[in-house]
């Protein structure tokens, strides 16, 4: 297979070794995206990674971590630092439709990978075979494949199954590609990349009735309207201009389409919430909470508001966002490298590992691609041209974090 030559320029090493094999990598990355799994359901994706591993000669293979992630350990030519870093990749695609026709589209009806893990996957791969072959390091490489991260919280789940007392890194790192970014370019910041996400879940129960004789009854519908309506205030005149909230209800369920003269005894409202501040999410549950008793009360009807918290936000630390920062601009100048990243009002469940960890999450940038779609589109597909781009973005976080000491 001949894979695209990249229209960037990159330095390194690491780069020029991993772009050998760029052809192969990008057979695998097709090969992903052609047979996508669900959360926890990637039986096919984890036995691929495993294999892969094995191939590159890594030290050791883990299965089964988190139901179905899988780590692979690389230890360097020295182990006398003691120190172990981590770098993780999703492998989840999403319940969507594909609407590609090219040779690798998903075979799978309703599955796609639409936002590019099978991308993140293939590069965390291509960097295992070169640190596996290479061990330019001092240290140990754990390279952390991950299930779940489309809203299932796979990275609470390895970490709740062990993952960091098994693997105490140091840091850890990961990096999502990002389709308004130009290929060769690497966006960072040293604070929040990505909101919290939380879901809100608002049943309003009334008296149906009649759509003739309305005044017997108590319409959660027209409440349900003005819920609607109210929590937009809550952004508007409860958070400081100086923070940042989104209050979204996406949808609502009521009655029966086909029963037009049918008011309905009960509404449900699904929405979510986006903050980069705790303290935020509090006011915004405590007010959602609120807002939505008193207009049920006020037309006689109830309220029940169920708020989950789904990710925290993802908060890069300082040093290790530098750093990130600096090893990419060892790749691509500094000219490439936007070290004050606008945050995103998306959600990552790489948090969790920011939680427990020092570590940073980066974005890779990879274009709108020949489709021209953003992710979650069903048109989206991983640009491959930057596979080898980020496969030594991971490799060289490795190396320059866990240097070798100089031979004297």
């Amino acid at each position: 297979m001949q894979a695209t030559q990249p229209r960037f320029k990159a330095g390194g090493r690491a780069f020029a070794h991993i772009a050998q094999y760029h052809p192969e990598l990008t057979a695998f990355r097709r090969d992903l995206h052609a047979h996508p799994e669900l959360g926890f359901e990637e039986i096919y994706t984890s036995a691929r990674v495993r294999e892969a591993l094995r191939a590159a000669g890594v030290d050791e293979v883990h299965d089964a971590i988190g139901r179905t992630g899988v780590v692979g350990v690389i230890h360097g030519q020295g182990r006398s630092s003691g120190r172990m870093i981590g770098l993780r990749a999703d492998m989840d695609a999403l319940p969507m439709t594909e609407h590609n026709e090219f040779a690798w589209r998903s075979c799978k009806s309703g599955l796609m990978h639409g936002c590019g893990h099978d991308g993140h996957t293939a590069m965390l791969v291509g960097a295992a075979r070169y640190l596996a072959a290479t061990r330019n390091f001092d240290g140990t490489a754990v390279l952390i494949f991950q299930p779940g991260e489309e809203g299932m919280g796979g990275a609470r789940v390895m970490i709740e199954d062990g993952l960091f007392d098994r693997f105490p890194v140091d840091a850890v790192y990961a990096m999502h590609n990002w389709p308004a970014m130009q290929p060769g370019t690497v966006g960072i910041n040293s604070g929040a990349m990505m909101a919290a996400a939380d879901r809100i879940t608002i049943e309003v129960s009334g008296r149906g009735g009649h759509g003739a004789h309305a005044y017997q009854t108590v319409d959660v519908v027209l409440v349900a309207a003005h819920i609607i309506t109210a929590v937009q205030g809550i952004v508007s005149r409860n958070v400081r201009p100086l923070d940042s909230a989104v209050v979204s209800l996406c949808a609502v369920q009521a009655g029966d389409l086909g029963a037009f003269s049918v008011l309905p005894g009960t509404a449900i409202l699904v929405g979510t919430v986006r903050a980069f501040d705790p303290a935020v999410q509090d006011m915004v549950e405590r007010r959602i909470k609120e807002l939505c008793n008193a207009i049920a009360l006020g037309f006689g009807a109830t309220a029940t508001v169920r708020y989950e918290r789904i990710y925290p936000a993802t908060i890069n630390t300082e040093s290790e966002a530098r750093f990130a920062g600096d090893v990419a601009a060892t790749l691509l100048g500094e000219d490439n490298v936007d070290r004050d990243l606008e945050p995103s009002m998306g959600a990552e469940d790489f948090s969790f590992m920011l939680q427990a960890r020092p570590g940073a999450y980066m974005r890779l940038g990879q274009g709108m691609g020949p489709g021209n779609s953003a992710l979650h589109n069903s048109r989206y597909d991983f640009n491959d041209e930057v596979l080898p781009l980020g496969a030594a973005l991971h490799a060289s976080l490795v190396e320059q974090a866990l240097p070798l000491a100089a031979v004297e």
